[in-house]
């Protein structure tokens, strides 16, 4: 009863029962602003940290000189005289605050280029409304530039005084504007649709867009996809955004003949919930799909589209009786046919070491904690030193 009176215990255990409450994904991706909220209580933590030790509970022997413990352990019959003094104690006073020092001088820094890149402006040029309740936001600030897979962290003041949310950039670095695709899952996402009048469907004047500060982009392990002989990108549902602009830029550094890259080939597996999931993504691959027909190099990228739910066996059926009939596919228009069922992964690295003997493959992988132990481990097990290489890469989106 002692230690739950004392500051020190319950400090400690009111820091881990709200570390455990928190660290659970469902949590905080259901309640994501009471948790953007309830996150930034580490500045309570880290002043209950610097004065952790103020009771002094923690002592150490401040004679030791007189009092030798190794010595005067051994005779405790001679304790008090003057060989060997009683021993004398003294409460150790906190040290914390030189351990918080260096990163509360790093956070400040990281905050003040956060404050000042939020001053800087953000014109909104272009409000897309695509299926599936997703929207595409194209934009325009003086000086950005941002490398294919990177992302940024947007702030509506008008929605939020506080507020920062992450967005992975879907266009290329060679294209006029920068680009982020927004789905509604949530008050924020919601009130930002509403703000940009996404639901009118009507032309809206430059200043009825809300103000918007930028910060970023921020580099992930996607970046380096071009460092490998053979790239394979793997997304489940909305995990498919990060490729959209490594798609683009892969394609336009392809194609310019000042580049001379050792990629030779990209995959792309996409495993999708449902139907109306393939919509948004649908017209950046039929881009792809023209250009590359028109080039004479339709086999530089190969795209395996799965579809895990919203049909039945009765609409399979009628799936295949046009997929026979027609040269693109029935439900995403594409020349390359659409997948029913769960991807066979095993299959399909078996089938890429066959195909790329002695190259050097990345798998860049963006989508749940599962699937990504799963595909770490079987580019650990067809990974030879004689032969194929797969190098692991995963972003969480």
């Amino acid at each position: 009863m002692y230690l739950l009176r004392s500051y020190c215990p319950v400090d400690g255990l009111k820091k881990t029962t709200t570390k455990i409450v928190w660290r659970n994904q469902r949590l905080w991706r259901s309640y994501f602003e009471l948790f953007w909220y309830t996150h930034h209580l580490f500045i309570l933590f880290f002043i209950g940290f610097v004065v952790h030790g103020v009771e002094r509970i923690i002592h150490h022997q401040t004679n030791v000189d007189a009092h030798n413990p190794e010595v005067c352990s051994k005779t405790t019959d001679k304790w008090g005289t003057a060989d060997c003094p009683d021993p004398q104690f003294a409460g150790s006073g906190p040290h914390s605050w030189a351990w918080v020092l260096g990163p509360f001088i790093l956070y400040s820094i990281e905050r003040l280029i956060r404050l000042y890149r939020s001053l800087q402006r953000v014109v909104i040029t272009k409000v897309i409304s695509h299926p599936s309740r997703v929207f595409e936001l194209q934009m325009k600030r003086k000086g950005f530039y941002a490398r294919p897979g990177q992302y940024i962290f947007l702030h509506c003041p008008s929605i939020s005084r506080f507020e920062w949310h992450p967005f992975t950039l879907t266009s290329a670095p060679h294209e006029d504007h920068f680009t982020v695709h927004v789905r509604r899952v949530g008050d924020w996402t919601e009130a930002l649709a509403k703000k940009c009048h996404v639901d009118e469907g009507e032309f809206q004047e430059a200043w009825k867009m809300p103000r918007l500060a930028l910060d970023g982009p921020f580099g992930t392990s996607s970046e380096d996809f071009v460092d490998y002989d053979v790239t394979v990108l793997i997304g489940t549902g909305m995990g498919v955004t990060p490729f959209a602009s490594i798609l683009k830029h892969m394609w336009h550094i392809h194609c310019d003949s000042r580049h001379r890259l050792p990629l030779q080939r990209v995959y792309l597996y996409w495993v999708c919930p449902d139907m109306a999931a393939f919509e948004w993504f649908q017209q950046l691959l039929q881009s792809l799909e023209t250009q590359m027909a028109e080039r004479g190099d339709p086999e530089f990228l190969q795209h395996n589209i799965y579809l895990t739910r919203g049909w039945d066996s009765g609409q399979a059926k009628n799936i295949m009786l046009h997929d026979r009939r027609s040269a693109a596919d029935p439900v995403t228009g594409l020349q390359q046919k659409t997948h029913y069922g769960r991807p066979q992964w095993e299959r399909i690295f078996t089938d890429l070491a066959h195909a790329h003997q002695g190259s050097k493959v990345g798998v860049f992988f963006c989508g749940p904690g599962a699937l990504s132990t799963t595909l770490h481990k079987l580019c650990n097990r067809h990974s030879s030193s004689q032969g194929t290489k797969f190098y692991y890469n995963k972003e969480h989106f």
